[in-house]
């Protein structure tokens, strides 16, 4: 997760009148009155928390990942001192309790202001897959940095959070929350180890070249330019809540609206 904090009233509201777009009739006008904006966000909200898609995605990205893993170390040998990165947020641990209450409430989560209680006193829950996958790097000896743009402010929770998951190799020193960007404490990682694996829900999370400044059409290009990593040292998992294409103009099929 790279939280982009900041409000987007004008997705809201594209994205409302969208989603809830209505042939005209007497009722409309009264059903209309009772949505908010931040309804929008359902239809993206169910299929991240309760489809079972997204669960098969998880778990088939986690295998891609452990079958990459074991070729590196085989790669590398026994000896290489190696590493991966993680992403937590929607990477490693789900979120969207938080995001679905807010919903609920026409409160818009992107503006990110309940997140810090959240962090104190949500219980997330894992990502399909994530346990399994994180204990299989660690038996192998792989050093496991959890790199996540949560708040430093409340980095003991974060880490209370993560042990009560009983996630592996949780620590001060291995957990690098928001503070510098995330690219220094990538090189921060590598200049210490060699790292063979980064997995996360935003291409944010392995490179700066897709930070939320730069604009979609280059983002477009530069997974083209490092297409050979996607599924071998950079595993991508599915988000469909938020991220940097949030503001994005949506194309349409420009013939005469026709229902049969």
């Amino acid at each position: 997760m790279t939280p982009n904090k900041k409000r987007f009233p004008a997705l809201l509201a594209a994205l409302a009148a969208a989603s809830f777009a209505t042939t005209a009739s007497a009722e409309a006008p009264a059903q209309e009155a009772t949505l908010c904006d931040q309804q929008a966000y359902a239809m993206g909200l169910r299929y991240q928390q309760q489809s079972a898609e997204i669960a098969a995605l998880q778990r088939q990205g986690f295998t891609l990942a452990t079958l990459r893993l074991e070729q590196a170390i085989e790669r590398h040998g026994e000896d290489a001192n190696l590493a991966i990165i993680t992403d937590l947020d929607e990477t490693v641990i789900d979120n969207s309790a938080l995001l679905v209450r807010d919903m609920q409430r026409c409160h818009d989560y992107t503006a990110w202001d309940t997140w810090l209680h959240w962090e104190r006193e949500g219980e997330p829950r894992l990502i399909p897959g994530a346990a399994d996958f994180l204990a299989f790097a660690d038996a192998q000896g792989v050093a496991i940095y959890y790199v996540s743009d949560r708040y430093q402010e409340n980095k003991a929770d974060t880490l209370a959070t993560l042990e009560h998951l009983e996630l592996p190799q949780v620590s001060d020193d291995s957990v690098l929350l928001l503070g510098p960007p995330k690219q220094e404490r990538r090189s921060f990682v590598e200049e210490n180890y060699t790292l063979v694996m980064q997995l996360g829900d935003t291409l944010h999370d392995f490179s700066e070249a897709f930070v939320s400044s730069v604009p979609l059409d280059e983002q477009h290009a530069q997974v083209e330019a490092n297409a050979e990593r996607f599924g071998v040292d950079w595993i991508v998992f599915p988000n469909a809540t938020y991220g940097t294409w949030e503001e994005a103009e949506l194309e349409a099929w420009e013939a005469p609206f026709l229902t049969e």
